[in-house]
């Protein structure tokens, strides 16, 4: 009997190994793919060798987007609570450079090189002159922050104060700093401080010039309640890469105000007082002396006749502003002459003797006598 023969005779409960071994399926040399199409990688672990194979469904550039929408939020790794306001021009050496505006009151923006302060109205543009000693790397943009110059304030977020913030109906409504004439300029907050920033893309200087202009305008005074109200703020200017490291660091105080030339012309003045030592006090007043205060009444009583008989010219535009200090003069000049009347009528007065005795009149002689 042939041995295929016997393994059929034989009654088995379950199915022979025959039946079972050609009901396994192989699959085809053709149908396993390549290392091109699925890679596979041999790991040594002691004397085991495993086969790691790649995940089903796993994207390498799965951590790619998750920090480019990180990013685009706004987020920072390197951000820091209290950012740095020293000035730092890096390897490429940034600069700003402001336009020379005057004090002139119909200024809408002028810096004080004494104070390293802007002075701007309400969102009126100020440009801003951005030098660099060669160029920076492809990508590189501006970012425009605000913070608080004192100590005690510098951990709050500056922001708008909430009536300018219902006026505007912009998405960015609440930031302080806007970039005018451009639209590649982006608003952001941070996540971790939610300090507010706005960048702009850095533009090469145009043929012939060797700076790049960014307008800013800031969107509050710095009077309003709710919002800076008072208190001093500084702007930090930093030229990134597009991977966020900074190259270079500018910072300047900031006064949005209604007048900035007059504000800018008496913080000078007030600087250079307290740098000269002229700061004036307030002196006690002290009691003159008898004799010098009789001097003195003689003097501007000698002066005050003197300044009477001068003769002044005033210029005066207008006929209606004439007529009117033409009237009030006329006036002074008739209380003058009534006054001088009164002077002349009146009789000075001849004291009368006391007990009883009788004045002697001129030619008459006393009983003495």
């Amino acid at each position: 009997m042939k041995e295929e023969d016997q393994f059929e005779s034989l009654p088995l409960s379950q199915d022979s190994f025959r039946e079972l071994w050609e009901s396994v399926q192989t699959p085809s040399i053709s149908s396993i793919p390549t290392s091109d199409q699925a890679p596979q990688q041999w790991v040594a672990e002691g004397n085991l060798y495993l086969l790691e194979q790649e995940l089903n469904g796993f994207d390498e550039g799965l951590f790619e987007l998750a920090s480019e929408s990180v990013a685009k939020d706004g987020f920072n790794p390197s951000t820091s609570t209290v950012p740095v306001t020293t000035d730092y021009p890096g390897d490429y050496g940034f600069k700003l450079r402001f336009q020379q505006s005057g004090t002139a009151k119909s200024v809408t923006s002028t810096f004080s090189e004494l104070l390293n302060k802007l002075y701007c109205q309400l969102a009126k543009t100020s440009p801003i002159e951005i030098l660099v000693t060669k160029e920076p790397p492809q990508g590189a943009f501006v970012r425009a922050t605000a913070v608080y110059k004192k100590t005690e304030h510098v951990g709050e977020v500056v922001r708008r104060c909430p009536h300018h913030q219902n006026e505007d109906s912009t998405e960015h409504r609440s930031h302080l700093i806007r970039v005018e004439g451009s639209q590649l300029a982006h608003y952001f907050e941070d996540l971790v401080t939610k300090r507010q920033s706005v960048t702009v893309p850095y533009e090469a200087p145009q043929l012939g010039s060797e700076m790049t202009t960014i307008l800013l305008s800031f969107m509050c005074n710095s009077s309003c309640m709710g919002g800076m109200n008072r208190r001093p703020i500084l702007t930090i200017l930093t030229l990134e890469t597009p991977e966020g490291l900074v190259l270079g660091r500018r910072c300047f105080e900031v006064r949005v105000c209604a007048c900035p030339g007059r504000d800018r012309k008496t913080e000078e003045e007030n600087k250079n007082k307290t740098q000269n030592g002229t700061k004036q006090t307030k002196k006690r007043k002290s009691i003159p002396a008898p004799e010098a205060a009789s001097v003195k009444k003689s003097k501007s009583a000698s002066s005050t006749e003197e300044e009477e008989k001068e003769v002044f010219l005033l210029p005066v535009r207008g006929r209606e502003r004439y007529e009117m200090l033409k009237k009030l003069n006329d006036g002074l000049e008739l209380l003058e002459k009534d006054g001088r009347k009164n002077k002349a009528s009146v009789k000075p007065e001849v004291a009368v003797p006391t007990n009883g005795k009788r004045l002697l009149q001129r030619g008459e002689r006393s009983d003495s006598d």
